[in-house]
């Protein structure tokens, strides 16, 4: 590397120097005198860097502009609002469930005050936390006794390190399910200590593949849904009811794993059916394993609901206390459970069930709205118009079903299409708000049955110019 002029060298303004300006001392009040003198130090270096590349000098203005720039990109929150337009309403990704306003207000009070998290207010003892949520899963599923960790993961993993360590557990080669981030149900089988007992074949499984299978090793029999994708043609499944029978004349339990999990019959709204705890305890389930920042609408956690005896035993797995829920999370539940007393509020209170079941109508009229402000915003250089559009629901839930919504399309004009949605795209994330939609056919496309703040997107709309000039 040659170094630059000693002339040049010289020019360069000093760490102390620029710390005495004006403008400097505004960003120390800002973002602390530490974070200030580490950032104009790199800036100096790089500037050094570059005029030994016979790159242009700055003067001392642009430094410090360099400065401000640098610490409000370093220093702007990594985990940001955005408007999830993708068309999936339990998006993992842009973090599952929305809860609800009653929700949210319970966990800031846990956030910000000591509570009785684990402390019995009327005998003034240690209590236990997951009495807080008990009697409300027990009166909306109908099983004796209930435990909850951080996520459905958790639970299946806890379930299996108590009672299958060492055994078997017998499963359906069908319902060896993969969830996002490569999450195996075969995989945690084997972490969890226990062995996989595979029977059938992967789209036919019968009673006589269960009972064949039990042996003195056996744990348990489980079942799981597949809630994120389905097998059609020549298919056969044993009823839940069927493996519970054959479970219990083996002295055996039977578990049901529902991943996402629905504390209510959806087809009141509309909405295709799934499986609910009380379903399966109905049909014989011992215990049974599901979400609750999915389709149930609250903040990320696992449920564990079934039989008092063996929920007794869960709760004395020193596992369960490494994978418990903190008091933010469980005041939330709490409270997200409390407005299922009264089903006919739910749609008002639980965004997930409100955007789920969203009339399409209404999101048509809103895309209409939106059609002139969209076009305006990205002017001459696409097409802009309104699409029937087909939501998820996401998270693993009815992945075969469809939500007729409405949506715009943005067609770039010209050639290259493609790469132009793509662009266009990389555009709306980098506004303040970022829009996340999808890039299909050569136009970038907007989903608008999540969208809730239509003023704040519309707004920001005329930043879109600005954004479009801007690199990745």
């Amino acid at each position: 590397m040659v170094n630059p002029p000693a002339a040049a060298r010289r020019a360069l303004p000093s760490v102390d120097r620029l710390l005495q300006q004006p403008q400097v001392a505004a960003l120390i009040e800002q973002y602390g005198r530490p974070l200030v003198v580490e950032t104009i130090r790199s800036i100096i270096d790089a500037q050094r860097a570059a005029m030994a590349q016979n790159i242009a000098a700055v003067d001392e203005t642009a430094l410090i502009t360099r400065c401000a720039e640098y610490l409000a990109a370093a220093t702007r929150p990594s985990i940001r609002p955005v408007f999830n337009l993708t068309g999936t309403v339990l998006h993992t990704n842009l973090g599952r469930a929305l809860i609800g306003k009653i929700a949210a207000e319970a966990a800031m009070q846990a956030m910000t005050c000591a509570v009785n998290l684990e402390f019995d207010i009327d005998g003034g003892a240690r209590g236990e936390r997951d009495s807080h949520v008990e009697d409300w899963l027990r009166r909306l599923t109908g099983a004796e006794a209930a435990v909850v960790v951080n996520n459905n993961a958790a639970a299946v993993y806890l379930v299996l390190n108590t009672f299958a360590q060492k055994k078997e557990v017998i499963v359906s080669r069908g319902e060896l399910v993969e969830i996002g981030g490569a999450f195996r149900i075969p995989d945690i089988m084997t972490r969890s200590g226990c062995k996989l007992r595979e029977i059938g074949t992967t789209n036919r499984t019968h009673a006589k593949d269960f009972v064949e299978a039990i042996g003195d090793r056996t744990a348990a029999l489980m079942k799981v849904h597949t809630s994120n994708y389905a097998i059609q043609g020549f298919t056969s499944a044993v009823p839940e009811s069927e493996v519970a029978t054959i479970a219990h004349e083996h002295q055996l339990p039977f578990w049901v794993d529902l991943g996402s999990g629905t504390l209510v019959e959806l087809e009141r709204w509309g909405l295709p059916h799934e499986p609910t705890p009380r379903d399966a305890i109905g049909n014989g389930a011992d215990l049974v394993t599901f979400s609750g920042d999915k389709l149930l609408g609250g903040p990320q956690c696992g449920l564990i609901v079934g039989r008092k005896d063996l929920i007794a035993k869960i709760r004395k797995n020193p596992m369960k206390r490494a994978l418990r829920i903190d008091k933010m999370r469980m005041a939330a539940l709490e409270a997200t459970l409390r407005l299922y007393a009264d089903p006919d509020k739910l749609v008002k209170e639980v965004p997930t069930l409100r955007l789920l079941t969203r009339p399409q109508k209404d999101i048509a009229a809103q895309a209409a709205r939106l059609l002139p402000a969209l076009a305006a915003a990205v002017g001459d250089s696409a097409d802009a118009a309104v699409i029937d559009c087909a939501s998820q629901i996401g998270s693993g839930a009815l992945p075969v079903d469809a939500l007729p919504s409405a949506g715009i399309a943005i067609t770039p004009r010209g050639k290259n299409r493609n790469s132009a949605a793509k662009r266009l795209s990389n555009a709306f994330r980098k506004l303040p708000w970022p829009v996340i939609g999808r890039v299909k056919d050569g136009a970038f496309i907007i989903d608008l049955r999540c969208l809730d703040d239509e003023a704040r997107f519309v707004a920001q709309l005329a930043q879109l110019h600005a954004v479009q000039g801007t690199r990745d």
